[in-house]
């Protein structure tokens, strides 16, 4: 049975918004940040998910974080750039969403009340099952993190977490992508 509350490898795709090199040195717990969204892209290319990465103005912002950028030339990534807040105001991006036609899609990047916010808001407005991974997401400020998550589970996102999304996805423990699953989970410890 189908349900929009539990992710399904073949309906799902994660959107990696602005992981910026020259945004993550003012992110509170970056350190978490970053490894929990290598962790998510690494799942990503273990369940062979399509990925979207956004880049907010790369010029000024940087490129995304280099260990991150190394773990997405292991997937089937494209990358935009984008002038707009949400990743749906970018013409691009919303031709690829439409491209790719997954109605599941997990959140991870930065910053959670601005970007990322924005674009959870757009995607569940447009029936998107959005499922938003609080440990692969912040921001500058506690309050202003705490406040993006609880707005975005009043839209109607699920908040969650890389491990519980990876554990979702596979679904079994004899499935045969669990051992590999797992191995992947123990190499990037609790942050």
């Amino acid at each position: 049975m189908l349900r929009p509350d539990t992710l399904e490898p073949d309906r799902a795709m994660l959107l990696l918004i602005d992981a910026q090199e020259k945004l993550l040195p003012m992110i509170l717990d970056r350190q978490r940040v970053v490894a929990s969204s290598r962790l998510m892209v690494e799942g990503a290319a273990l369940f062979d998910l399509p990925v979207l990465v956004t880049e907010q103005y790369p010029k000024g912002l940087g490129r995304t974080e280099a260990s991150i950028l190394a773990a997405l030339a292991k997937t089937r990534c494209s990358l935009h750039e984008k002038p707009t807040f949400s990743a749906c105001g970018c013409e691009p991006i919303r031709e690829e969403l439409n491209r790719l036609d997954k109605p599941q899609i997990i959140l991870a990047g930065i910053e959670a009340h601005v970007c990322v916010q924005q674009t959870a808001l757009d995607l569940c407005v447009q029936d998107y099952d959005v499922f938003v991974c609080a440990d692969a997401v912040g921001s500058r400020g506690t309050r202003s993190y705490d406040m993006a998550l609880q707005r975005m589970r009043q839209a109607g996102a699920r908040v969650t977490t890389v491990e519980s999304v990876l554990f979702e996805l596979c679904h079994r423990c004899d499935a045969p992508k669990f051992k590999a699953m797992l191995e992947l989970i123990k190499a990037f410890p609790p942050v």
